[in-house]
């Protein structure tokens, strides 16, 4: 599975908004929707900041892991 794909995914699993992502990792809306069409792949610091508002591990973020525990 493509990152942008599970970062949909995880997204609408969590029933946030594009918007509320984006703030979650500090960057526009805009920017936070070209991750998601594959446009643009995030830093290492906004996925950090987006498995910690989801409260999850960041290999369980990106599709690495089953487990969301964070260790």
């Amino acid at each position: 599975m493509l990152l942008s794909d599970g970062l949909k995914r995880f997204r609408k699993a969590y029933k946030v908004t594009q918007r509320q992502a984006a703030l979650a990792c500090s960057v526009s809306e805009r920017n936070y929707q070209d991750y998601e069409y594959g446009k643009v792949v995030p830093t290492a610091t906004a996925l950090i900041a987006l498995a910690d508002y989801f409260d999850v591990s960041l290999d369980y973020l990106v599709g690495r892991s089953d487990d969301p525990k964070r260790r």
